[in-house]
């Protein structure tokens, strides 16, 4: 019967480019054309055709019934939640008639669905299945649960968004679709935490336990179709809801101070960054070797939970914030420690993925090829066969790594923007350290750009720069160890350290004995130039500077030599007339005999024409 898909997809379908008021008008005429197809609509001008109610053989026969029962409901639904949002927005609030109106709308709608609930359950397995039955049964809790939450019936509001959970979890886990997940996610677990917070339970207690604890009072039936579909859920839950409440860590260690975490959700959020964290570690210790960003790739369920952390943690510190509690108070200040514990996990989880990224050693060894694609090595053999990029590749890549560095040192300087990182001096000079050394990192890559370029000198700099840098932080990093088999984060340990300024010291050696021997070569070669050639005088090169010094020897030349000076050119040739050009008489007389023979030629011609004598050749 795919209940749920019907709805869901109705529901989406419209909400997409309109609001509930659209959603009611298309269901007003989706309704009208399920009656005439199932010959029930009201002819013009006949008599009125109540609701009649079907019979489970008639929904089995026909799902025409099924959906017009549906549609029933949903414009209710829709019509309840369009009133709803017409006056959300008006200042002087909801009056009472329009509130009655609204809860008599989603009564009606929670009794045509139980309605038919009750249709479906009472025929045999031949008429519905289990999934239909359980389905028609969520959908009928799931709008029951919607109008006791407007008439703000918590304890009743509790019990059907419990039954509606445990269905669509049972539902979840026998289908693939992500309906049942959606609607779990973004309806139905917020209302029930919304409503156990206005019935005075305790945030410390999770969903599910308070769910379960609600579900205890649903009929048999409804259980029985859930054992029905997956029986398992209930015993998972009730499994769940033990970790949960007993499992789940209820207190937050971070720099020497420990604080208890009295909200649920971030216990269960905190549960999730130390279970990703040990399958992190489970992932990047596989004897196969991974590529950066298979590795990278493995950081994501850490990242995911990390960030499900804070959002939780924010969320706490809002309701409190709403609640008008000061920033005094234990609470809050127990909120805020776990808010920079949390944010800390993140952001260093985060650099741990970059500092995978960039490579091995943090992008400190030089990568001037790639791994063959067609020429693999086979297996035992020392190393594989690697194609050398050309510069310009290899400069992009390096420019990758500084932006990646740049990304590390902008979450090193958002971890010191975080409440109390400013007041603990030894968090703060080992944060300064580990910027020093990445910043030492990305001053390697770019001199390496430049020596690829061809830039001697501006790599020397660089790279007695980023030595520096590495000098000042090593000593604090020194005392920082790292186990060989945990992930990356934020903390750099001695060896990483250590290795970068051996490195960084054979590259400043090697650097110099570069730039010495460009040095030479162009001093031999200056050399060469003056034994070859001879050079202007000096009082001729005032402009250039003498980078080989000044020659006493050659500052004037003595006796001055008969040499071409620039002048002015000449605009005017004045000499035009003096000078007989070889073809200037000759084109003269050619000129002349030509123009006789025109005159000679043309008088010919006069003489052979007949002289006119006025009108119609008649002379006077």
């Amino acid at each position: 019967m795919d209940i749920t898909k019907f709805v869901v997809a109705s529901r989406e379908k419209a909400l997409l480019y309109g609001d509930y008021s659209t959603y009611r008008s298309q269901l007003t005429g989706k309704l009208l054309t399920c009656r005439k197809k199932l010959h029930i609509a009201t002819q013009n001008r006949g008599k009125y055709n109540p609701n009649v109610k079907f019979s489970s053989e008639q929904i089995a026969e026909n799902h025409g019934f099924l959906h017009l029962q549906l549609l029933t409901a949903e414009r209710a639904y829709a019509h309840a939640l369009a009133m709803k949002a017409s006056h959300s927005e008006d200042t002087r609030g909801m009056s009472a008639k329009t509130k009655s109106r609204i809860i008599a709308k989603l009564e009606k709608a929670a009794r045509v669905a139980e309605a038919l609930a009750g249709t479906v359950s009472q025929g045999g397995a031949a008429s519905a299945s289990p999934v239909d039955k359980l389905e028609a049964h969520a959908y009928a809790a799931l709008l029951r649960g919607a109008a006791e939450f407007e008439r703000q019936n918590w304890e009743s509001c509790l019990k059907s968004y419990s039954v509606a959970r445990l269905a669509y979890l049972a539902l979840s886990s026998h289908s693939s679709l992500d309906t049942f997940k959606d609607l779990l996610s973004e309806t139905i677990e917020p209302s029930i935490r919304f409503a156990a917070y206005q019935a005075k339970i305790p945030r410390t207690q999770p969903i599910d336990a308070i769910s379960r604890r609600a579900f205890s009072a649903a009929d048999s039936s409804i259980v029985d179709l859930i054992k029905a579909v997956n029986g398992s859920v209930l015993e998972s839950g009730e499994e769940s809801g033990k970790k949960a409440s007993d499992g789940a860590p209820t207190t937050l260690t971070w720099r020497g101070r420990e604080v208890k975490i009295e909200d649920a959700a971030i216990a269960s959020a905190w549960a999730s960054v130390e279970a990703a964290k040990s399958q992190l570690a489970e992932k990047l210790a596989s004897p196969v070797p991974l590529q950066p960003k298979k590795m990278a790739a493995a950081y994501d369920d850490i990242l995911t939970a990390s960030q499900d952390a804070v959002d939780a943690t924010k969320q706490a510190i809002d309701e409190l914030k709403s609640e008008g509690v000061s920033q005094s108070d234990p609470r809050m200040q127990r909120l805020q420690i776990t808010r920079t514990a949390v944010n800390f996990e993140l952001v260093s989880w985060r650099i741990g993925r970059n500092r995978v990224l960039v490579g091995e050693v943090d992008g400190a060894l030089p990568d001037h090829g790639q791994p063959s694609g067609r020429k693999q090595a086979k297996e035992g053999s020392e190393a594989a066969h690697r194609e050398d990029l050309p510069p310009r590749k290899q400069i992009a890549r390096l420019k990758e790594k500084a932006v990646l560095y740049d990304g590390i040192l902008q979450s090193i300087e958002t971890i010191q923007e975080l409440p109390g990182v400013a007041n603990d001096e030894e968090l703060t000079g080992r944060l300064a350290a580990t910027s020093q050394y990445f910043n030492a990192l990305k001053a390697l890559a770019i001199s390496r750009s430049h020596l690829i370029a061809g830039n001697d000198a501006n790599a020397l700099a660089l790279i007695q720069h980023a030595l520096n840098e590495c000098s000042n932080a090593l000593p604090v990093l020194s005392s920082e160890q790292r186990a060989a088999s945990s992930p990356r984060n934020l903390l750099v340990d001695k060896t990483d350290a250590r290795q970068l300024h051996d490195m960084l010291s054979s590259e400043l050696q090697r650097s110099r004995a570069l730039v010495g021997i460009l040095n030479s070569a162009k001093a031999s070669s200056a050399t060469a130039d003056n034994n070859n050639t001879s050079k202007p005088a000096l009082v001729n090169r005032l402009s250039t500077y003498p980078d080989e010094g000044v020659d006493l020897e050659n500052i004037v030349r003595f006796p001055p030599q008969m040499e071409a000076i620039p002048v002015k050119p000449i605009f005017l040739d004045v000499a035009w007339n003096y000078i007989s050009y070889p073809d200037k008489n000759e084109k003269a007389a050619a000129g002349s005999a030509s123009k006789s023979q025109d005159k000679t030629t043309s008088a010919s011609e006069e003489e052979a024409k007949p002289q006119k004598r006025g009108w119609f050749g008649f002379g006077r």
